[in-house]
């Protein structure tokens, strides 16, 4: 690859994909707290409620919204350099995410964790991103 020239590959358009299911996946996560917010009669503007069984919800959605910027940044720019190992990347960190909101909105914050696999989808991300900085740079061709 030309260091001042990308040829975007066609298996970009997986990339996309996943990133378009990752707003599909922000939005139901976020849908949640909407209908949790009713189920425990949490009013607006509060951020939190009394009962923690709501605020499981809310935490798994804010948390989501916390490392999500860094999910984008690491989707876009690995899917330049490697668009398939990218996009199975981002779909680990999207059903990553899942299991983690669904596990944190059972009223266990514990439950959480089975979705820290996510964090790998991040690693194949931050890896491909690395790998692409270096062969620009013209340090290390792969």
């Amino acid at each position: 690859m030309d260091a001042g020239a990308i040829i975007l590959s066609s298996d970009f358009g997986y990339v996309i994909l996943v990133i378009i299911s990752s707003i599909f996946m922000s939005w139901w996560i976020g849908f949640q707290v909407v209908k949790a917010r009713t189920k425990f009669n949490v009013q607006y503007p509060k951020m939190y409620g009394e009962d923690d069984r709501f605020n499981c919800y809310q935490r798994a959605h804010q948390n989501t919204l916390e490392v999500y910027p860094i999910y984008l940044i690491l989707q876009v720019i690995s899917g330049l350099y490697a668009p398939k190992i990218s996009a199975v990347s981002g779909l680990i960190f999207v059903l990553g995410r899942l299991v983690y909101a669904i596990g944190y909105q059972s009223g266990d914050p514990k439950k959480r964790l089975r979705g820290s696999f996510a964090y790998f989808g991040i690693l194949g991300m931050l890896a491909c991103s690395v790998m692409f900085a270096l062969n620009l740079l013209q340090i290390v061709k792969w």
